[in-house]
């Protein structure tokens, strides 16, 4: 009977935040809803640009995209150097072994680095 109770407890408890999580957004939107100033909007806020002013020229602007593969290089090789540093804390209990695979880990990024700068990513301009 007292494990029937805990289960319904732990339904009670699910249910319970299940109605706050519907409710607290609704009442906070609600109270927005009255506490916003009301006012009729001017024809020029509804345009592209809140200033008034017509866009004379497309909006979207157009990069290389070897800035961006510029990037991705960097956060890979950034995220990759995070890998050495539990290494490196652990290095004496881990042995030979672990130097060894890191090693080929470290070959496995160096033989990347070289194809990208081969392939010409790692020019900025």
């Amino acid at each position: 009977m007292e494990l029937l109770n805990l289960y319904q407890n732990n339904y009670l408890i699910v249910f319970v935040f299940l109605c706050l999580g519907v409710l607290l957004p609704v009442v906070a939107l609600f109270a927005a809803k009255l506490l916003r100033p009301k006012y009729k909007a001017i024809d020029s806020k509804y345009t592209t640009y809140e200033s008034g002013i017509e866009p004379f020229h497309d909006a979207r602007v157009q990069f290389n995209v070897r800035y961006y593969v510029f990037a991705l290089m960097f956060v890979i090789f950034d995220v990759e150097t995070v890998f050495l540093y539990p290494w490196a804390i652990a290095y004496e209990k881990l042995g030979i072994f672990a130097l060894i695979e890191m090693l080929i880990f470290v070959v496995m990024l160096l033989i990347g680095l070289i194809y990208a700068w081969k392939k010409g990513v790692l020019k900025w301009i």
